[in-house]
């Protein structure tokens, strides 16, 4: 019995472990990209959080620091609640 829930406990130990590398890596992925898009915005606080958010759901930023939203159409059709573009 105390072998069986040893082996569990280290099998969930090890999922969990997986689980949290994911989670952690795709954050470094849109901060990285954020930083790059965001760099010569003026409000850059403002860029790099409504470009996180944008990031986290559509898994990808556009290129450059301006433009280029066609190389993500997620980011691109984003919009917040008076119909304008969400995304930086």
């Amino acid at each position: 019995m105390k072998l069986v829930f040893a082996s569990f406990l280290l099998v969930a130990l090890i999922i969990s472990s997986c689980f949290l590398e994911t989670t952690r890596s795709g954050s470094d992925f849109c901060d990285s990209k954020c930083a790059k898009r965001c760099s010569k915005a003026g409000r850059r606080d403002r860029c790099l959080k409504y470009c996180g958010i944008c990031c986290e759901k559509c898994h990808c930023v556009p290129s450059g620091t301006f433009g280029n939203k066609d190389e993500c159409p997620c980011y691109r059709d984003m919009k917040n609640s008076k119909g304008k573009p969400k995304c930086p």
